[in-house]
């Protein structure tokens, strides 16, 4: 099933075929959804993670976006410059992400000045353990893919 952003033709789809699967039902599955976005194949054992992961992952950059626009009200930004402000950093980092051959943590190396802002935002996601925030998120999504696919 793609996700969300198939919406605006940018979806994300992850395909696996049985032993009954032939290789013209795979292409004939990723042509249907290829209108959509892009079609990944995975191994079906890897279905729960990339549920977790790509199907689920909308919301969790939803909730990211929501978090930032309320710090930004909170902080005294109007509500209207901080809605545009976080839609286009969301919209252009995305961009800069899927064009660019950098690996992320390159990316995020590059607009890292020492000792300046982003380093001072970022140490605070760091000092609050978002990586093993961000791996509970997606063992809990897994996990509950499994216990659905039951």
């Amino acid at each position: 099933m793609p996700n969300t952003p198939a919406l605006v033709g940018e979806g994300v789809s992850a395909i696996c075929g049985s032993a009954q699967c032939t290789e013209a039902d795979l292409a004939w599955a990723e042509s249907l959804l290829n209108a959509v976005g892009i079609v990944v194949r995975v191994d079906e054992a890897h279905m729960d993670v990339v549920t977790a992961v790509a199907g689920s992952g909308p919301g969790y950059l939803f909730l990211i976006a929501e978090s930032l626009l309320d710090a930004a009200c909170a902080e005294g930004l109007p509500d209207g410059i901080a809605d545009v402000l976080v839609r286009q950093l969301f919209k252009g980092a995305g961009i800069l992400l899927a064009e660019s051959t950098e690996s992320p943590a390159t990316l995020r190396e590059r607009v890292t000045s020492p000792n300046g802002t982003t380093a001072a935002g970022l140490g605070v996601l760091e000092t609050s353990g978002i990586r093993e925030t961000m791996h509970n998120v997606v063992k809990a999504a897994a996990a509950r893919s499994v216990e659905m696919g039951k």
